[in-house]
């Protein structure tokens, strides 16, 4: 049976001059990823393009494996920021404001850096980081479905937890796939997908 690679750090930098170096590899492992994929981002190449040893790589990280662990958790993050910031903002609208705001933010987190976010996506399995992907999947979920209770006398009888599962993951799924996969990046588009898919959640929500 193959041995699962460790994916996490061996340390964690410190000092201005390691934070330097461990920033260097992360960002090296992202250049290599989206130009060459992840068969060719050995240690070695990271470590070449980084421009630092091989030894200093294995100080902070044992494996190739470990500094894409470090990237997706650093493009999460990013992307954490953004969401949660304006997520909150919609809390108090009404609904159909509200389901605007959240797909226009699942559109905006799609957009950061989406090259990069495309091969995430594709690695987070293979590195063991799906599980931080639904936490923030289910907190999200929890946030919409307190939304809706608030919202309860406002929208048709069903089963909030069912709804917010149908609506997040519509949205989820619509905004992932106009951006990463049918590259939908013009304002005029991604206006026009806003549009479509707060008319079709709402309409759900409503009817």
């Amino acid at each position: 049976m193959a041995r699962k690679p460790l994916t996490n750090p061996r340390k964690y930098a410190s000092q201005d001059r390691s934070r330097a170096t461990v920033d260097a590899l992360v960002e090296a492992t992202a250049r290599i990823l989206i130009r060459e994929g992840f068969d060719k981002a050995s240690t070695n190449r990271i470590a070449e393009v980084a421009g630092v040893s091989v030894g200093s790589l294995y100080q902070y990280f044992p494996s190739k494996e470990a500094l894409v662990a470090a990237l997706i958790d650093r493009h999460n993050q990013e992307v954490r920021q953004v969401v949660q910031g304006e997520l909150a903002e919609a809390v108090n609208a009404p609904v159909e404001q509200a389901v605007r705001k959240l797909v226009a933010v699942a559109i905006k987190a799609h957009r950061i850096d989406p090259k990069l976010h495309y091969v995430l996506a594709e690695q987070i399995p293979r590195v063991g980081r799906l599980e931080k992907v639904e936490t923030f999947n289910r907190e999200y979920y929890a946030l919409f479905k307190d939304y809706l209770e608030s919202r309860r006398d406002e929208i048709r009888a069903v089963d909030l937890g069912l709804a917010a599962f149908v609506c997040v993951t519509s949205i989820e799924a619509l905004t992932h796939t106009a951006v990463l996969h049918h590259k939908i990046v013009s304002d005029e588009a991604m206006n026009a997908l806003i549009d479509e898919a707060t008319r079709l959640i709402v309409g759900y929500l409503m009817n």
